[in-house]
């Protein structure tokens, strides 16, 4: 399929699987040497930025992320915003404002969250590459849920110069494409120092040498309370990396336990703090009782325009934050991330890589998600936390298929600043993987 071809059939696909909340009307590509797309929080000067929230309808950036920037200056097209959960707050992008990805195995499940709509662009269209950010999982889990690759690099490998921010200490903007020759291929492209974010860092340099994996180490504690059909595959994906001369090693690490209720300390209090300032006054709507005292204003703009979702987790970090708990919780979060940083230097120090299964099944369908309470929701990213708490760069792989062609998928985790390690694992996995096309119905 050629790209013109993908431009011509945009609408048609955004119709049937709601990937996109805003999308190209070109259908010629003009001078583009390769198709893009980005969440949908990331700025982007010629597309409507809205993080899947009523609260920022209408806002349309003047600048362009970048992330973004530097692949247009490669000879990328940005032609959408994928949909995603409202700010990244999700496990299965089912709390966007503008509708819910379909996943491309099975439209009546999930696409994975909070990067649904970019997992869903790369498996479906061809010779794609789209942008996704993970605070907790929110690009391995749809990479898993829809079958494709997705890497996550160390925080501060990208800049973080234009994403509309969950949790500073926790956002990373990362890569999902079909074919991980495309991990290869844009990651230096959007990795590097950039001036206008402090966080974003210039040692040590991305260098891709083909540094191999030999050992992993699978923590006991990630293979307990997984469905069958992951565990099989799993298993499968072990043997199968035996067969490659990699050595697998089952080990220990207690501190995995701790590390999903202090992410969610830790990220829900800085998302109560950055959501802060979206009170009705500077972006987005507008369109509030002006004739309100500031805090009734306020109050009730937010009240309108804010999802469940959101204003649970603003109420969780506030709480978190305020006087007389502040030590009990998000002090006692901060001392856990640091032991989990410990247990991963120290697996490290022996072991290559550390591998778990990415999702404990595969994905549900949206009637099943209803039915979930938010705690429920939130237990499902145990094992796609640890590694964002960390800061590691992580890779999702397709490993296999239930017997209902479902993907599941592995999640490989190296120590800070060894992106070449989940690269170059990427490509050699993919040469013995046959990675499954899902048939596009439009």
């Amino acid at each position: 399929m050629t790209d013109a071809d993908t431009l011509a059939g945009l609408k048609r696909l955004n119709n049937t699987y709601q990937m996109f909340h805003a999308f190209t009307a070109d259908t010629d590509p003009g001078d583009a040497v390769f198709l893009f797309s980005a969440k949908d929080n990331l700025t982007s000067k010629d597309f409507e930025t809205c993080c899947g929230s009523r609260i920022l309808e209408g806002y349309r950036p003047v600048f362009d992320a970048t992330a973004i920037a530097n692949l247009r200056r490669a000879g990328g097209k940005l032609i959408g915003k994928t949909n995603m959960d409202e700010f990244g707050f999700g496990t299965f992008s089912t709390n966007s404002a503008f509708g819910v990805p379909k996943n491309p195995f099975d439209r009546e499940r999930s696409c994975g969250g909070s990067s649904g709509g970019s997992a869903c662009a790369a498996a479906i269209l061809d010779g794609h590459v789209s942008l996704g950010v993970s605070t907790g999982g929110s690009v391995c889990c749809p990479a898993s849920f829809c079958g494709v690759y997705g890497l996550v690099p160390t925080y501060g490998r990208v800049s973080r110069y234009g994403l509309i921010d969950y949790g500073n200490s926790l956002d990373k903007i990362g890569l999902l494409a079909r074919d991980p020759a495309k991990l290869k291929q844009y990651l230096p492209v959007i990795a590097g120092k950039d001036p206008h974010d402090p966080t974003s860092a210039c040692q040590p340099p991305l260098e891709l040498k083909g540094a191999k994996i030999r050992s992993v180490a699978v923590p006991q504690e990630a293979v307990e309370g997984i469905s069958t059909d992951v565990k099989n595959a799993f298993e499968n994906g072990l043997e199968t990396l035996r067969s490659l001369d990699v050595d697998v090693e089952y080990v220990d690490v207690p501190e995995l336990r701790y590390a999903m209720p202090a992410y969610y300390i830790l990220a829900t209090s800085e998302a109560s703090t950055n959501l802060a300032r979206y009170c009705g006054m500077r972006y987005g709507r507008q369109d509030g009782d002006y004739t309100l005292g500031f805090d009734a204003y306020f109050s009730s703009f937010r009240t309108d325009y804010f999802g469940d979702e959101a204003k649970r987790r603003i109420l969780l970090g506030t709480y978190t934050r305020m006087e007389g708990f502040r030590d009990r919780y998000y002090a006692k979060a901060l001392q856990v991330r640091m032991d989990v940083i410990d247990a991963y230097k120290r697996i490290f120090a022996g072991h290559d890589a550390v591998l778990t299964p990415t999702m404990p099944f595969v994905s549900p369908k949206f009637a099943d998600i209803s039915q979930m309470s938010a705690v429920e929701t939130y237990k499902t990213d145990f094992l796609t936390v640890p590694p964002n708490l960390a800061g590691t760069p992580h890779l999702n792989c397709p490993c296999g298929y239930n017997a209902a062609g479902l993907p599941v998928g592995m999640q490989f985790v190296t120590d800070h600043w060894q992106e070449d390690k989940l690269v170059t694992m990427a490509a050699e996995w993919n040469k013995i993987f046959n990675v499954r096309v899902p048939e596009v119905k439009a």
